[in-house]
């Protein structure tokens, strides 16, 4: 009995090396597509925050007025770039449009309201509260993107 527990826990730990490596060789497969997801939301998070401040500072908007707004610039720019340029995506993009457009709503209503959290209610600086959130949406987006968004779809021809 204890060399069939001893056998069984052998297997168990080669299955979980097994598991571990081909989940870290398909990370690893990603990396390239992964890097240019990022540039996009890099210079994403650059338009995002400069038209944040330029809309309050110089307008005089309130944050939230102005994450609401300055959201329709960022999100045309970010849906444009990882289409074509990170995940090379040339479908026709009317399915696509409403995919993002219901990860953007999502995302967006997410943005509206922890600004008002925690800008409006508890006093954060609005930059730190934008920052933070663009954190948080960038964990989920990644793969919302490549499998939802963008998701090659094939078309079969019956023969």
């Amino acid at each position: 009995m204890f060399i069939l527990g001893l056998f069984s826990f052998f297997l168990f730990l080669c299955y979980t090396f097994f598991m571990i490596r081909k989940t870290c060789d398909y990370f690893w497969s990603l990396r390239h597509q992964f890097v240019k997801y990022v540039v996009v939301g890099v210079s994403g998070l650059v338009i995002d925050l400069s038209t944040l401040i330029f809309f309050t500072t110089v307008f005089g908007w309130t944050p939230v007025f102005a994450v609401i707004v300055n959201q329709s610039i960022v999100l045309g720019y970010n849906f444009t770039l990882n289409k074509y340029w990170s995940f090379r995506n040339t479908a026709i993009p009317h399915t696509q449009l409403v995919r993002y457009f219901i990860l953007a709503a999502c995302n967006y209503g997410i943005s509206v309201l922890l600004m008002y959290i925690f800008h409006d209610l508890l006093s954060y600086d609005y930059r730190l509260v934008r920052i933070g959130t663009i954190a948080l949406m960038v964990s989920w987006n990644f793969f919302l993107y490549k499998y939802w968004v963008y998701k090659d779809t094939e078309i079969e021809i019956s023969a």
